[in-house]
């Protein structure tokens, strides 16, 4: 059952992020850039890039679903992977998904 709801929420995080490429006139060389990130990461990120996107999850689930959104996002820089790689189960300070293109300053 856990794993048809960390689905469905990595496909809903994957379609937003669809459209906010679209919204936003993204072209074939802006990618999206993934990060595991804490309340106040997250609030760094969002004053620094625009469009960010993020969902908040359980600290347990996080890093499954960044794996999930990862491998549906063709577009992903390893970036990520090597974070994810640092630490397997994320500490608790660790809440949310953040996408931010590294091209699009605020």
């Amino acid at each position: 059952m856990a794993d048809k709801t960390l689905d469905y929420q990595a496909n809903v995080y994957v379609y937003d992020l669809n459209n906010c490429a679209r919204e936003h006139g993204f072209k074939e060389d802006d990618v999206w850039v993934l990060n595991l990130a804490s309340v106040d990461e997250k609030k760094a990120l969002e004053k620094k890039y625009m469009p960010t996107i993020s969902v908040k999850a359980l600290p347990e689930f996080l890093s499954q679903l960044g794996h999930a959104v990862r491998d549906k996002l063709i577009q992903a820089k390893s970036s990520f992977e090597k974070q994810l790689s640092d630490s397997e189960s994320p500490g608790n300070d660790l809440q949310y998904l953040v996408a931010y293109s590294p091209k699009r300053f605020r």
